[in-house]
């Protein structure tokens, strides 16, 4: 069976979305209160659809609730998203993703019950830095306010030498995870691996352990 899913919010972060999901073969609905924005996007989603989230009696007609995940990426207004959020919650949406605005929102919508708050334009900003800052640091994932996964490129100082003899986890307190070479993905790569320049390691750990590595070993 195909994933179902919902978008609510056609603006640039939310149609990326209903744009890769088709991509990815799910089935999509899309939702937003402009009409030329579910215009665009009624070639594109299973179903584009002109409604008012906040509107409870609207969710349950459009059956909402037999979506396994919603997206709430409504722009700039804060208290749609939050009473959308609230609604799909209270109408037994199983998993609800939403769009924060800032610090404030997020812990808003936690409180409210959204299974997961994403910060877009944010973590890009933290991306597009971390890439500016460093050569090696090809992409970036926050998993919390103190630990992300990081796509680090070994350079010439890394070339022939193991995991095991490099000692990163005893050193820095981090993990490689695994390691792209070319066209091969090394998952849960062993002790004795040898690294390569030009791999690309892929490491988990504390940002300040990471940043430790990345300036102790690569620089």
């Amino acid at each position: 069976m195909k994933k179902e899913f919902v978008v609510i919010g056609l603006g640039r972060f939310g149609g990326s979305i209903v744009q890769e999901l088709v991509q990815q073969d799910a089935d999509v609905m899309a939702i937003d209160k402009q009409q030329e924005r579910v215009d665009e996007f009624a070639s594109i989603a299973t179903q584009a659809v002109v409604a008012d989230t906040t509107d409870e009696s609207v969710l349950k007609s459009l059956g909402i609730r037999n979506f396994e995940h919603v997206i709430v990426a409504i722009g700039d207004d804060i208290q749609s998203s939050i009473l959308t959020t609230l609604i799909l919650k209270e109408i037994g949406v199983q998993k609800i993703t939403v769009k924060a605005q800032n610090d404030y929102h997020e812990k808003v919508l936690r409180k409210i019950g959204a299974d997961h708050v994403v910060h877009p334009e944010r973590d890009m900003g933290i991306r597009i830095a971390n890439n500016m800052m460093s050569n090696n640091v090809l992409d970036y994932l926050e998993l919390s306010d103190e630990h992300s996964i990081m796509e680090i490129k070994a350079n010439h100082l890394l070339e022939g030498h193991t995991i095991i003899g490099l000692d990163i986890r005893a050193r820095y307190g981090i993990n490689i995870v695994a390691i792209k070479r070319e066209k091969e993905i090394i998952v849960s790569p062993q002790a004795e691996d040898v690294i390569h320049e030009g791999d690309i390691l892929i490491v988990i750990g504390e940002d300040d352990d990471i940043s430790r590595f990345e300036k102790k070993m690569l620089n």
